[in-house]
C-alpha cells in the first residue's frame, strides 16, 4: 500500500484524550494531529521520537494532520489501525500471503456473528468462505511481536465468532500484521490480557487459523514482507 500523499516528519511532544497527538514538525511549527488508535500503543509514545504525519486540506476537518507512523528506534512502526485491512487485501490479491492463496472475490466489513463486522470476507467458487479478520500489531519486546497491548474484550469478541464460523463450515483466519520490520516471531500478550491468550489458544484448537505477516514500512509506503512463526 502506497500512500498517496507525501507523510511530514515532526517530532511526538505527547498524546492526549486517546486521539490527540502533539507535535513539532521540521519547520518548528507546533501542530495537533488526529491518533487513529485505541490501543496503548506501549512503548511507542515516547516524547522526542521521530513521526510521520498525513496531511490533510479538508475544509470540513478540524484536525489537519493523521498521525501515521513513529521510530521505534529498531523501526518505523504503523499506527493508523485504518490501514491494516488495505495491506492485508493488497496482500491476498498479490498472493503474498501463503494461507490465503486461490480466492477470486474478497468482500469488506461484512456483517456476521452478534453485530460485528469481518474484516475480509474472501470466495472462490467450490471453495467455503474464508472469514479474515485483521489486527494491527505494534508492541514488542525484543524481537517478538505482541498482541494485544491493552486489554480488548471486542479482540475476544471476535475469537469466539471466528470460531462459530468454523462451526458453520467455513474457514476462518486471524491475520496479525506486525506493522513494523524489526521481529521475527509472534505471540499473545498473556500478561496484558490473559483472557484473550487463553480464548485465542482455545479457538485454534477449534479450527480457526492465526498467521502473523511482517511488513516492509517506510514513510512511501506499507507492504507485506513474510510470514513469521506464532508462538503459542
Amino acid at each position: 500500500m502506497e500512500f498517496t500523499t507525501q507523510l511530514i516528519k515532526g517530532t511526538f511532544i505527547k498524546r492526549y484524550k486517546r486521539f490527540f497527538v502533539d507535535a513539532k514538525l521540521e519547520n518548528g511549527e507546533t501542530i495537533v494531529a488526529h491518533c487513529p488508535n485505541t490501543g496503548s500503543m506501549k512503548g511507542l509514545i515516547l516524547e522526542g521520537a521521530p513521526v510521520y504525519l498525513t496531511p490533510n486540506d479538508d475544509p470540513k476537518r478540524k484536525l489537519k494532520y493523521t498521525f501515521e507512523m513513529i521510530d521505534a528506534g529498531t523501526s518505523l512502526v504503523g499506527v493508523n489501525t485504518s490501514l491494516p485491512n488495505k495491506v492485508v487485501e493488497e496482500g491476498v490479491e498479490k498472493d503474498l500471503i501463503p494461507a490465503l492463496l486461490g480466492y477470486s472475490n474478497i468482500r469488506r466489513e461484512v456483517k456476521y456473528g452478534e453485530n460485528s463486522r469481518i474484516d475480509l470476507l474472501l470466495e472462490s467458487k467450490g471453495k467455503p468462505k474464508c472469514y479474515v479478520e485483521v489486527k494491527n500489531t505494534t508492541l514488542a519486546e525484543g524481537k517478538t511481536a505482541l498482541f494485544p497491548d491493552s486489554v480488548t474484550s471486542r479482540g475476544t469478541k471476535h475469537l469466539l465468532e471466528l470460531a462459530e464460523m468454523v462451526k458453520q463450515g467455513h474457514r476462518s483466519v486471524m491475520v496479525f500484521l506486525c506493522n513494523r520490520a524489526d521481529c521475527e516471531e509472534f505471540s499473545v500478550a498473556d500478561e496484558i490480557d490473559k483472557v484473550y491468550g487463553e480464548t485465542f489458544r482455545s479457538v485454534l484448537k477449534e479450527g480457526v487459523e492465526a498467521v502473523c505477516m511482517k511488513v516492509r514500512i517506510s514513510p512511501n509506503e506499507i507492504i507485506i514482507d513474510k510470514e513469521i512463526p506464532i508462538k503459542v
